[in-house]
């Protein structure tokens, strides 16, 4: 069973806004929104991949 303190996030593609990733983080030490460098299998390159909500 998931915790609240560590709720699942979707992320996003910068370039074609596509949600290829879903992950945890942890929301009492992290607050703000991750950014991470992640592999688009759409674009076929690395792009940066934001939280979406």
């Amino acid at each position: 069973m998931a915790s609240d303190k560590r709720p699942p996030i979707t992320l996003a593609c910068e370039k074609c806004k596509r949600r290829n990733y879903v992950t945890t983080k942890n929301k009492t030490n992290t607050r703000e929104r991750i950014e991470l460098k992640k592999y688009c299998r759409w674009c076929r390159e690395r792009h940066p991949h934001k939280e979406t909500r």
